[in-house]
Parts: C-alpha cells; structure tokens; sequence
C-alpha cells in the first residue's frame, strides 16, 4: 500500500500537478487562505510593489478615477479640433466650387446690356461693382476737326455713376447707383426663372430714383426682364417696364406723369472676349418727350472685368432717367467698367 502511495506521488510530481510546496517541500511568502469560524477567508498578504488593479469607469472600463493621466472626454468643438475647423472651410469651398453663378456666363457676361439689366444672376454674398460715364458733348456739334480738337468728346465733362450691388440669396441681388448729378437709385431683382428651367429667363426687377440725393422728386418703377440666351455666342432681351413720376413738371401742370416702356436689347459675342451690344427703350404710353433712348457699344471681357465703349442718344443710365428719353439728334459717347468681386 505504501509502496503504491508513493509512486502516485512521484507521478504526479512528474507531471506538475502537485503545487510547488508540495514538490519542494517549502512555503512561499503567500500562505494558503485558512478558514476563521465564522467561514469568511481572511486575506492573504500582498506584494507592496505590485500595482493596484484599476477600477472601471463609464468612459475607460479599463481607468480608474484616481489615475492622474485619465482625463474626462469632452465633446470636440470646432475650436478645439484644427482638423474640424479645416473640414467647415473645405466644405464651404466645395459649395463656392459647386455655385454655377460663379461661372463665367459667356452669353451673359454683366449685368446690365448698357443702361438695362439683363438677367444674371449675381452669387450669394458676392459684390459686383460698375462705373458708368457719358461725355457731355454732342458728337454731331461741330465739324469732324471741331469734334477731333476736342478728343471725340472726352475732353468735356459728362454724366458718372458709381454704383454697387451684393447678392443676397441665390437669384436675389440689390444695389444702389448714384450718378453726378446727384440721383440716387436704388434697385432690387429677383430672378423668376432660369433658362436651365424652362426656354426663358424671367426676373422681377424693382428701382426707385431719387433726385437731390434721394430727398426730392422719387420716380419708382417695376418691370420684367426676359431673356434668351443663345447658345454661348449671344443673349436678347424683352423688358417691359413701367415708371412712375417720370415728368419733371408739378402734377397740376402734366397730363401723364409716367411712362410705360418696352426696353430691347441684345449682346452677340464676337470673339474670344469681345462683344457688340446694343438697347432701345420706346415708351408705348404715357410721358414720352424727347426722343427714344437707345445705345450702341463694343465690349471686351477680361477675368472679373468688363470695358463698355458706348454712344448713346441722350445720357441716362438709371431708370428714371432712360424713361424721360433723350435729345432729339445728339449722340454721346461714353464708357462702363464693371468689375466681379469673386
């Protein structure tokens, strides 16, 4: 029987089941956990260099609270993370790349034809800006030396215009225009529709005159701008529009005090950047002194500019002053500049 206890043993010595103490005969510095009376085990001495176990937390089930490297995880914000601020950016980016108002019209390429507004539309929170001068002096006064000693007319003064406008929403633009003889008008357009949508572009368009910086004689209009463009090589234009307070004289001495127009015009690219324009404005109804206004020019496009040499017959460029027509026989010329702010 012994011999038999003993070679258990051995085997089970052999092959590792036994525990250490058991195998060598001594005791660790852990000792086995011995049950008190009370049959709770008491516990066993610990190792002082050994690390205590972290504790779980709802963040890092592997942190424990008093870690001092665990930091309670915040909400990233676009201040904090440089790489969210980068994606905001980009993604406006891409909306100004995706925005086919940025793209050069090239049948359209201004917003107005020389006096009229066509219907371009200008890019949400973009500026466009435009200067307008017609020279004073009639090019039929005079002989051709008479007209060449005065350098075609640019010699004498004339009639300036500054104006500014701003896209507010995508087919929605506003802009002042003040002239030198201190007119100021003030104008809003609104695209209807877009050729993209239907055979036609229609846009509402809104001024109001004001003369003596705006404090005297106001001359409100309405009117509808249709266009068609062309292909790429030109756009025409229908634009009835009707005025209000158009006569000078007091109201008890006037029999019409508005005029009812049908403005026509058309741009035929010639070239590249070169274009022909040209408008006339007959008033079908109500004041209608003086004669029709109407303007011829050349134009050249180069990036965000644009450069009108023009002649026209009477020097008006608001709309207030394109409705009282203009002189009977006289041409004048005169230039626009226009420059896009994108």
């Amino acid at each position: 029987m012994k011999t038999t206890i003993i070679a258990t043993a051995l085997t089970l010595i052999a092959i590792g089941t036994l525990p250490a103490t058991a195998q060598t005969g001594r005791t660790d510095t852990a000792t086995p956990v011995k049950a008190n009376g009370s049959g709770a085990s008491s516990a066993a001495p610990t190792d002082p260099k050994a690390t205590p176990t972290p504790k779980a937390t709802a963040d890092d089930p592997k942190a424990t609270p008093d870690d001092p490297k665990v930091v309670a995880a915040e909400p990233a914000t676009v201040a904090d993370d440089p790489k969210a601020a980068d994606g905001e950016a980009a993604a406006a980016a891409q909306d100004d790349e995706d925005d086919p108002d940025l793209d050069v019209n090239l049948a359209q390429p201004d917003y107005t034809i020389v006096a009229l507004p066509t219907t371009l539309r200008l890019p949400k929170g973009k500026f466009a800006f435009r200067v307008t001068h017609r020279f004073g002096r009639p090019l039929d006064d005079g002989n051709f030396g008479d007209l060449a000693a005065d350098a075609f007319g640019f010699d004498s003064g004339g009639l300036i215009g500054l104006e500014v406008r701003y896209g507010v929403l995508r087919g929605t633009q506003v802009g002042v225009l003040r002239t030198s003889d201190r007119t100021i008008q003030m104008f809003a357009q609104q695209q209807i529709v877009g050729q993209e949508k239907f055979p036609l572009g229609m846009a509402l368009h809104l001024t109001m005159d004001g003369t003596n910086n705006f404090q005297d004689s106001y001359s409100p209009g309405i009117g509808l701008v249709v266009s068609r463009e062309i292909g790429k090589t030109a756009a025409v234009y229908f634009e009835p529009t009707w005025v209000n307070n158009t006569n000078t004289l007091p109201s008890e001495l006037a029999d019409d005090n508005s005029a009812f127009l049908i403005g026509l015009g058309g741009r035929v690219r010639v070239s590249r950047r070169a274009y022909l324009v040209g408008e006339l404005a007959p008033r079908v109804s109500g004041f209608d002194p003086g004669s029709t206004h109407a303007s011829v020019g050349v134009e050249m496009r180069a990036g965000g500019h644009a450069f009108q040499i023009n002649f026209s017959r009477g020097l008006g460029t608001t709309m207030g002053q394109v409705a009282r027509g203009g002189t009977e026989d006289d041409w004048f010329i005169g230039f626009n500049i226009s420059r896009k702010f994108w």
